[in-house]
């Protein structure tokens, strides 16, 4: 068993949210952890510094998906070597499975993975935002089965497949070393939704540091400290990158023509989650 622990989410489902939260719980600060640490202080799969020496003196831009896709085995068993000793938590935002018949995650080197799942009639909100796409634009974006992001100087190639699609896969097969958790319980039950993470690290009874970090992690913390001196991670789409933060956002923001398309495009999965609004059951 490998010392990767996956930070797994679809785009703008909170992961950041995540990782701050974490930082305040391993830590123990004796103040809210800085934002401007977290990309420092958590490893991610889709950085370039990871893949920019195998590429031959080439760009990320001159190299398609596959090239970069099929380097990803090789830079998590990096990753997984550059923390010789305990657990090293790494963001991805890659589908649980394979492009092309190459791993998008290299299993060998994983011990855990923690799992976040959002409504996506709020995802898509949040997309068309980060992304700078029209909504219904972003519907098709969240229903494409062969969705990913690019590869660039900031990030490389992730593999996203469609919202429903990426929650199958990390969340189809329940497992041990897999905690599922809901946005939603995160806003509504932090407690028993944090706890879960915490349990999983072996922190499930230092109830004292749960509830620090969790304060510590709360939303208006990290858009108060995000208006004060910004957020490296912000896309250039965005005025902003922790926006609202609540749930049910599309009840005033989306049409019932928009809600159907995403229902229709995602029902199995939404059932799952107890997503569906009670008038489109």
């Amino acid at each position: 068993m490998g010392n990767i622990v996956w930070l797994a989410t679809y785009p703008k489902s909170g992961n950041t949210w995540l990782r701050a939260f974490l930082y305040n719980l391993i830590e123990q600060p004796s103040k809210p952890g800085r934002i401007a640490i977290l990309t420092d202080y958590f490893e991610s799969e889709s950085d370039p510094r990871w893949y920019i020496p195998m590429l031959a003196g080439k760009s990320p831009e001159e190299c398609d998906d596959e090239e970069i896709i099929s380097l990803k085995s090789a830079v998590h068993r990096q990753i997984a070597a550059s923390r010789p000793r305990g657990s090293i938590f790494t963001k991805t935002h890659n589908r649980f499975g394979k492009f092309n018949g190459h791993p998008l995650h290299n299993v060998s080197v994983m011990s855990a993975a923690i799992y976040i799942v959002r409504n996506p009639l709020d995802v898509v909100l949040s997309t068309a935002d980060h992304f700078g796409l029209a909504v219904d634009d972003a519907i098709n974006f969240m229903a494409n089965e062969e969705t990913g992001t690019p590869s660039n100087m900031e990030n490389m190639v992730s593999f996203l497949g469609s919202w429903s699609n990426h929650v199958e896969s990390w969340t189809g097969k329940p497992h041990k070393q897999v905690v599922v958790v809901r946005y939603e319980d995160m806003l509504d039950k932090p407690l028993k939704a944090f706890g879960q993470v915490a349990r999983l690290l072996g922190r499930g009874k230092d109830k004292n540091g749960i509830k620090r970090a969790i304060q510590f992690s709360s939303f208006a913390e990290l858009k108060k400290q995000e208006m004060d001196t910004g957020f490296i991670e912000c896309s250039q789409n965005s005025k902003k990158f922790f926006r609202k933060g609540r749930k049910n956002q599309w009840v005033d923001e989306l049409s019932d023509a928009q809600v159907e398309r995403i229902v229709e495009s995602h029902r199995q999965q939404m059932q799952r989650f107890k997503y569906i609004p009670p008038k489109f059951l």
